[in-house]
């Protein structure tokens, strides 16, 4: 089942569903201890949700990782009918692999743009950041990830896929180690996706672990969550995680 995440304490909300398309903002958590956060983990939703659903990940990841700030923007679109609440990186209709592309390439240069601004804002360098995705969030967090110049020291996705990976070849900039959970029982993106996602970067020499949950759904569960806060801890300390399988 989906961990219940609830707004993290100290966060700053911004007005959810009152956000031009040209701007991303969403909680926020700073660490505990008062000081200038050394590294910044961007935890990037999924289709339908905020910021806000995701931001209860940083309490839960705060004892691995006690130096980080982390930010979980809203993402830029309103859902395209009125009687939905929550955001969308792009709009999705029939998931074909053309509509992922085309969504992930219309919102990728904004949020790239974001992460900039995030980093000079705290005075952090490329190498000081993470990205974490759970569904549309991980399209995004994989598509702008490995496209950045200089590589993130990870990528985390939940329950996602790889956008246009008959691109990736030619687009690859950098190669961050990533980790990758599904559920097994996934109703939205079936578990085949986590397949085609890491040997597609697999193919693209980046180093992929990768674990298929059994019995859960699209959501993310006490084990992966910590398997997450593990690798990025690893990752932040300046080892590269290495490649693993799971059985299914």
């Amino acid at each position: 089942m989906l961990l219940p995440l609830r707004p993290a304490r100290n966060s700053t909300l911004s007005e959810t569903l009152e956000i031009p398309l040209t701007v991303l903002d969403g909680p926020r958590l700073m660490p505990e201890s008062g000081r200038p956060p050394r590294q910044l983990v961007l935890l990037l939703h999924g289709f339908g949700a905020s910021g806000d659903d995701l931001i209860g990940l940083a309490e839960a990841w705060r004892d691995p990782l006690p130096e980080a700030a982390f930010i979980a923007p809203h993402a830029p679109e309103g859902m395209p009918f009125a009687d939905l609440a929550g955001r969308q990186w792009f709009g999705l209709q029939t998931f074909t692999p053309d509509e992922l592309w085309r969504g992930v390439q219309r919102a990728g240069p904004l949020l790239d743009a974001f992460i900039d601004q995030e980093l000079a804002r705290l005075g952090l360098g490329s190498g000081d950041l993470a990205l974490v995705g759970f569904s549309q969030g991980t399209m995004m967090a994989l598509h702008v990830g490995l496209r950045r110049r200089i590589a993130p020291a990870a990528i985390v996705g939940y329950s996602g896929i790889i956008a246009g990976a008959e691109h990736l070849g030619d687009d690859i900039q950098s190669a961050p180690p990533v980790l990758l959970v599904h559920g097994d029982q996934d109703e939205v993106i079936p578990a085949k996706a986590l397949e085609l996602t890491r040997d597609s970067l697999a193919a693209a020499q980046v180093v992929v672990e990768w674990h298929l949950r059994p019995g859960l759904g699209h959501g993310i569960d006490p084990v992966g969550l910590a398997m997450g806060g593990g690798f990025l801890r690893q990752a932040f300390g300046g080892g590269k995680p290495g490649a693993r399988t799971s059985p299914r």
